[in-house]
């Protein structure tokens, strides 16, 4: 069997899918079989309370492909990306979720579309095996919405099996509940992106992790990485457009004031005076609000350093 030429790092986020784990284990060890012999497959123990870890570290000892991230506690998908980005020494990286609902098999399949000269390759779940109106539907509304936004256009931003050159990550800091929106993060850095179905499985072992109460996550995060993918470095445009708009609505109902006051001679009190303030406190605290994140953005870039996990364990690194 031909070997792609390329070292692979595969990431694997878990928490208590020690159920899972054996199978997924010999299945990713076939599939970076056909990577070269310094590929790795990265385990990211997100605070499990099963015994999953030891699972992992009875593979690890036999084969020293398999390594280990153990964090302190719980600290979600986001943080163990991050991590496992961090710790990744391959030309390429992919992600990978425990439940076995994704084939390890198939990131062959994405290697070869990136060799079409692609530099991130997304899987698509083109038939899906969830729940339609707790997975499926709330899915397609997200996957519509982030398209429009970013104007990243993707079938499945939610499928973790996607392929990545390594340097297109190497510099992109993950927070919150970012890791789905990596695709746009790419795009931005000048990626090319392809998207290519996708086998997906009814899972069989082990409890989701996700619900519906991660719509509204999602929504707020696509509102932080639409402000950080336009206005990251002069978050002040962002804020002082908004400021400039409450400034020509205060300036309309002054002259509307000032025209009954002083043409009409109406003395009594009207809605637009009340109009008039609130257009002006507003245009104040957008451009307060910008200089703030003027100044929050210098931090950031000066000073970000800081994870957003604590590594309790590592093995075979």
């Amino acid at each position: 069997m031909e070997k792609f030429k390329y070292t692979l790092s595969v990431i694997i986020p878990f928490l208590n899918e020690k159920e899972s784990l054996p199978v997924l284990i010999r299945k990713l060890t076939d599939a970076v079989d056909q990577f070269s012999s310094r590929s790795e497959i990265i385990f990211i123990n997100d605070g499990s309370s099963d015994s999953g870890a030891e699972v992992v570290k009875a593979a690890a000892v036999k084969d020293s492909r398999i390594k280990l991230i153990s964090f302190k506690r719980n600290y979600g998908q986001t943080a163990a990306w991050a991590a496992g980005i961090e710790h990744a020494k391959g030309d390429l990286i992919t992600f990978l979720d425990a439940d076995l609902q994704n084939d390890p098999a198939d990131i062959a399949a994405l290697t070869k579309k990136l060799d079409e000269g692609f530099d991130v390759v997304s899987g698509w779940r083109k038939n899906r095996k969830d729940s339609l109106f707790t997975r499926k539907i709330p899915s397609q509304i997200a996957n519509w919405l982030i398209s429009k936004v970013t104007g990243v256009s993707l079938h499945d931003y939610g499928c973790s099996l996607k392929l990545y050159k390594a340097e297109i990550l190497r510099n992109v800091k993950l927070y919150g509940e970012m890791h789905r929106f990596l695709p746009a993060y790419a795009a931005w850095e000048g990626a090319r992106i392809a998207e290519i179905p996708v086998q997906h499985f009814e899972r069989t072992q082990g409890v989701s992790k996700y619900g519906l109460n991660r719509i509204y996550k999602v929504f707020l995060d696509l509102i932080t990485t639409t402000f950080l993918g336009g206005f990251a470095t002069k978050p002040l445009y962002f804020f002082g457009f908004l400021g400039l708009i409450a400034l020509f609505g205060g300036l309309a109902t002054f002259s509307v004031v000032a025209y009954r006051v002083l043409i009409l001679e109406r003395k009594e009190a009207t809605p637009m005076i009340f109009m008039m303030v609130v257009f002006f406190l507003s245009f104040i605290q957008f451009t307060l609000m910008g200089l703030i994140a003027e100044i929050s953005t210098r931090i950031y870039y000066e000073g970000r350093a800081q994870k957003t996990y604590r590594v309790k364990e590592t093995v075979n690194f």
